[in-house]
């Protein structure tokens, strides 16, 4: 999940699904955020808070995805930027396994999940195509901005970084983020908590709504996560190409042949043979195993954990 987290356009939501441990962040997240835990501290102690939290699973969890981040930073930044064609082929790969594999998990496909699979779809794919909006600095739309992008964040096949570009938000965020680190000015700093404010309300309220829907609507809530998977693949096509950018300044601008810029916002879905021609060599033949290798990651998952359950 932490590797996932760097790379834009990939949602760690959608490896927590791949290794089987969706529901189970659900549920903890909700009980951390919510009453659950410290009513259980309060009534029965510390070991009781600490089990209703699963807190040996998210130690875990976290100590995994910081080493994820870190190994991220070093690693997968050095691909995407030396072979992105090649690592966007291996998790064009991964997705797709992964939404066969979730789709699997319905029990029975009836109307309402064949309605909500493609209502997963369509929201998904029109995300991954919207044009950026205009941002706002005033406090609440921050707040609103932190609210939704957690939300997107634990959506599988949905970026909360993507999210924050398509709101107009990001080159207010991430500014005012290194500005309240490098220099604790109070505006920044005021900003800042807002922004953190959103995101624990927004994890707090989507996490308990999630939990309730997969308790209550189990197969129809699948159906609509798997939608949301196979929509997100026209964010991640291996052979892209980019059309429009942010400079620095926080411009938006046309993206040339050879133009540089600080952030990526729009790009077009090319042929292999197109890709060639317009912007460099594709790697067919070594994206086609990296795809087959992530097909082949979640179906060994799936065997090893059908295997474990025997």
């Amino acid at each position: 999940m932490g590797m996932a987290e760097v790379i834009p356009g990939v949602s760690g939501g959608t490896i927590a699904f791949i290794t089987g441990i969706y529901e189970q962040l659900l549920e903890s997240i909700k009980n951390v955020l919510g009453p659950e835990v410290w009513r259980s501290w309060r009534q029965e102690g510390i070991a009781a808070a600490w089990e209703k939290a699963n807190g040996t699973f998210l130690v875990f969890l976290l100590a995994g995805m910081v080493l994820g981040i870190v190994t991220g930073v070093f690693g997968i930044t050095y691909l995407l930027e030396t072979y992105p064609e090649i690592l966007w082929a291996f998790f064009f790969g991964l997705i797709i396994a992964s939404a066969i594999y979730i789709g699997r998990q319905v029990t029975h496909w009836r109307i309402p999940q064949i309605v909500g699979l493609i209502v997963g779809t369509i929201v998904a794919y029109v995300i991954t195509i919207a044009s950026p909006a205009e941002g706002s600095t005033s406090l609440l739309m921050i707040f609103i901005a932190g609210a939704i992008a957690i939300s997107a964040l634990i959506l599988p096949g949905i970026s909360g970084s993507f999210i924050l570009l398509l709101m107009g938000m990001y080159t207010i965020i991430i500014p005012t983020v290194k500005s309240a680190l490098k220099t604790l000015a109070p505006e920044s700093l005021v900003t800042v908590g807002v922004f953190g404010l959103g995101c624990l309300i927004g994890l707090a309220t989507f996490s308990r709504v999630l939990s309730w829907t997969f308790k209550n609507y189990h197969n129809l809530t699948l159906a609509v996560l798997t939608g949301f998977m196979l929509g997100s693949l026209n964010k991640i096509w291996p052979w892209r190409q980019a059309v429009l950018g942010l400079t620095e300044e926080g411009e938006l601008v046309d993206i040339q042949k050879g133009m540089q810029v600080d952030k990526i916002i729009k790009e077009v879905n090319l042929l292999p043979g197109q890709y060639e021609l317009e912007v460099g060599p594709s790697y067919l033949v070594a994206a086609l195993i990296a795809m087959l290798g992530g097909l082949g990651i979640v179906f060994v998952l799936e065997y090893l954990g059908g295997a474990k359950d025997d």
